[in-house]
């Protein structure tokens, strides 16, 4: 039976990136968000991605959730349309509070933030702290060198192979959604 997935939580950058496939794929991810009535929980920023997927979900109809540090708050970075803004004092507790309203999680391309958010559910997935399924919206094959280096921890004996696929790949934000809900648990020790 699939997972229902009421509201998602996007991690990806505050920048653009250096190509447009970046904001195209950000436009399509929160256009299939909003015409699957999925509530969109982010960082609540207008900045780079995070702007542009925020902006296409609305655009269409969909709900968005920002939940923001003080410090960007107080620069600024708030999203003005957004549906409901929380404010929160630290990051530790905006990423926090952002596992908990959603019910699984997408990475876009990003850098140092996006990669620590992701591996972060990634990790509390595997240790069975969460049952929130995680993916890779694979823009341009952005994971690609990271999906190397998965398979490199495997290859060394520091990932078993079976959570090589605890996380869903795709470069279609409608297919990635669709993995995400039928999403099945893995349940192999994380120890070899």
């Amino acid at each position: 039976m699939p997972r229902s997935i009421a509201s998602l939580a996007v991690f990806c950058g505050s920048n653009f990136g250096n190509s447009d496939a970046y904001a195209n794929g950000a436009r399509q991810l929160g256009r299939a968000l909003a015409d699957a009535n999925i509530t969109l929980v982010y960082g609540g920023t207008m900045k780079g991605l995070m702007g542009v997927v925020a902006d296409a979900l609305i655009e269409a109809g969909g709900t968005a959730h920002g939940v923001i540090t003080e410090q960007l708050q107080k620069r600024g970075h708030t999203h003005p349309k957004l549906h409901r803004s929380e404010i929160v004092a630290t990051l530790r507790t905006r990423k926090e509070r952002m596992a908990e309203l959603a019910d699984a999680f997408i990475a876009m391309p990003g850098g140092i933030g996006t990669v620590e958010e992701m591996m972060e559910v990634w990790a509390m997935n595997q240790l069975s702290e969460i049952d929130k399924p995680v993916g890779l919206l694979n823009v341009a094959d952005f994971y690609q060198p990271f999906l190397a280096f998965i398979d490199h921890m495997v290859k060394c004996k520091f990932l078993p192979p079976e959570h090589r696929h605890s996380i869903c790949v795709d470069p279609e934000p409608v297919s990635l959604i669709e993995q995400l809900r039928h999403f099945v648990r893995n349940d192999v020790s994380k120890w070899l």
